[in-house]
């Protein structure tokens, strides 16, 4: 269902909200460059299946509300345009904002994709809210891989991403040896989405599975 979050400078904005009433884990969702689209709603129910309260906030909301992009040359254009133009104070900001509106009392945990696959890195490394982060294809974490983590971390990359080459994966472990990173031969940028021509399901079914098992680990449960 849909609601609303305040962050603490006061911006509002939209969250997908997911799960049972009787969750024993917490978790946010962070969106590719495509808002809080129906695959990162899909993604949302598949977590809250797993017995998860789970809440993916609208990161686009600061700089236009309503944001739902499909998969297209020109919805990635405008994506990577959107994200130029939202600052990484807010966007922290936002992520704060979606772990405290998590029911209290939940171990919580910060799972991502693409350009949120990146932000998972942050929430583990900007901030204390978070027992465990996971990122997908995050294209942004070879260029902040000397922060340090502040909960286990685990990263997933596909060999032949076109965005990600293997030699940014190499510095991420050399900076980071105490994170869990898998690359999945021959899968491309994307290959967890089930929309994008890029899809894996063998490698989506995987990750997924090390995933859960990973989440599950740190936030007991």
């Amino acid at each position: 269902m849909q609601t609303e979050l305040t962050a603490a400078d006061g911006h509002r904005l939209a969250a997908y909200r997911a799960g049972p009433a009787d969750a024993t884990r917490g978790l946010v969702v962070v969106q590719e460059i495509f808002g809080v689209n129906r695959h990162m709603r899909h993604v949302c129910d598949a977590f809250a299946a797993e017995g998860y309260a789970v809440i993916a906030p609208a990161l686009f909301d600061r700089v236009e509300r309503g944001v739902e992009l499909g998969y297209a040359a020109e919805d990635v254009a405008r994506g990577r345009d959107l994200r130029s133009r939202v600052n990484e104070t807010g966007t922290m900001l936002d992520i704060e904002a979606a772990a405290a509106a998590l029911p209290q009392g939940l171990a919580r945990g910060i799972v991502g994709y693409c350009w949120g696959g990146t932000i998972a890195w942050w929430g583990a490394t900007r901030s204390t809210s978070f027992k465990a982060a996971c990122g997908w294809y995050g294209g942004g974490i070879a260029g902040t891989r000397t922060e340090g983590p502040n909960c286990p971390v685990q990263l997933h990359f596909g060999e032949v991403d076109a965005s990600i080459p293997m030699a940014d994966v190499e510095l991420i472990r050399a900076a980071q040896p105490d994170v869990e990173i898998f690359v999945y031969a021959g899968a491309g940028h994307g290959f967890g989405c089930e929309e994008r021509g890029s899809y894996k399901p063998a490698d989506a079914e995987v990750a997924q599975g090390r995933t859960l098992a990973f989440l599950a680990k740190h936030l007991g449960g």
